[in-house]
């Protein structure tokens, strides 16, 4: 079972890792490549919401994982 709050945790650090954890690579990998390309390409601002969305994202399938 994948505790939704390591995910979450793991993914807000790196961004694709917590998807890796949960089992998801090919999310993982958008995440990885995407995130740092709009922290470069926007000057930080969309760079922070995607860091956001991809820990929440991590965490919300973590969590439908962890309640099955």
């Amino acid at each position: 079972m994948k505790n939704p709050l390591t995910a979450a945790v793991l993914s807000f650090l790196v961004p694709g890792v917590g998807q890796w954890y949960n089992g998801k690579f090919l999310r993982g990998l958008f995440w990885l490549v995407v995130t740092p390309g709009l922290w470069l390409g926007t000057g930080g601002t969309l760079g922070w919401i995607c860091h956001i969305v991809s820990a929440v994202t991590a965490y919300s399938y973590a969590n439908r994982l962890y309640v099955r």
